[in-house]
């Protein structure tokens, strides 16, 4: 791998294992020492190169709307058996009350980056999940066939139980309930925020990396920040004194983050699925159904 590292970033000398990144479930990722500075190197085997592919495009997506620092993407090859994604190495630290309001102001302005038609120019993966981005005019229909169906396809497959399996779908025949009154723009979006996907570097910057980019509703993102905690209120007063949300916000959160709930569900199964379950019924209780 060292010599593959080399030749990626056209080094004159092997760089230098420097030990093993935490915090990733999926991929291994490791610190490497090079003549120009330590790299991030994010290594799998030779078929998640497409993965990897995506994540580079979607890194990239985010650093041209200049509003959230992300890693800068240095290399993205496939070398024999592997699969190698090289980013910039980026020096950490605390997060703070400054940073917060920082990055509620600067997702603010990502949002404000919007494409015509919901999706992205090519699919991507939630996790190791294929997340399907083909462009659609209509959010709902977008939500319909390209996040709920495809999720609720692969629990099945996975072992879901009927009664979510037929609750959700009919779920997805009532999605318009939750859109009265409100036309979502398609922003840019992470697609994955929680809070293990953002920090804050050193110098006060907020970043983000591992995204699942695709343009939606921007309350997709404020959900998923619910999800499992981890951001602070002075976040959310920046990001609502920049770009306030609309007051029918809170009632999409649980429909937005049952996307993600069903894809850890597919991914890592355990409780997952009840909690789904939960979700479902009181989501189909607000659409009356």
């Amino acid at each position: 791998m060292t010599a593959a590292i080399q030749r990626a970033l056209g080094l004159g000398r092997p760089p230098r294992a420097a030990g093993r990144v935490g915090g990733g479930s999926i991929n291994r990722c490791l610190r490497y020492e090079t003549e120009r500075g330590p790299v991030f190197v994010k290594l799998a085997g030779a078929p998640a190169m497409s993965m990897f592919e995506a994540e580079a495009a979607g890194l990239a997506a985010l650093s041209q709307a200049r509003a959230v620092r992300v890693p800068q993407v240095l290399a993205c090859v496939a070398d024999g058996d592997l699969a190698l994604l090289i980013l910039e190495w980026l020096e950490l630290g605390p997060p703070t009350r400054a940073g917060d309001v920082l990055f509620g102001e600067q997702l603010a302005r990502q949002h404000g980056h919007t494409e015509r038609h919901f999706g992205w120019h090519r699919d991507n993966t939630l996790g190791t999940t294929p997340q399907h981005n083909a462009w659609c005019e209509d959010w709902i229909g977008f939500l319909r066939t390209r996040r709920f169906g495809p999720q609720l396809d692969l629990a099945e497959r996975n072992g879901a139980d009927g009664r979510v399996l037929d609750r959700g779908r009919r779920l997805c025949e009532r999605l318009s309930a939750f859109f009265e009154g409100y036309r979502p723009q398609p922003s840019l979006l992470h697609g994955d925020l929680w809070a293990g996907n953002r920090a804050q570097a050193r110098n006060g910057d907020p970043v983000v990396f591992d995204p699942a980019v695709y343009f939606g509703d921007r309350e997709a993102d404020i959900a998923m920040t619910r999800l499992f905690g981890g951001f602070g209120p002075d976040f959310y007063a920046a990001y609502h004194a920049t770009w306030p949300l609309d007051a029918g916000a809170p009632a999409r959160s649980t429909l937005y983050n049952l996307y993600h709930v069903l894809n850890h569900f597919n991914l890592f199964g355990g409780g997952y699925l009840r909690q789904a379950r939960s979700m479902i019924d009181e989501l189909l209780a607000q659409a009356g159904a």
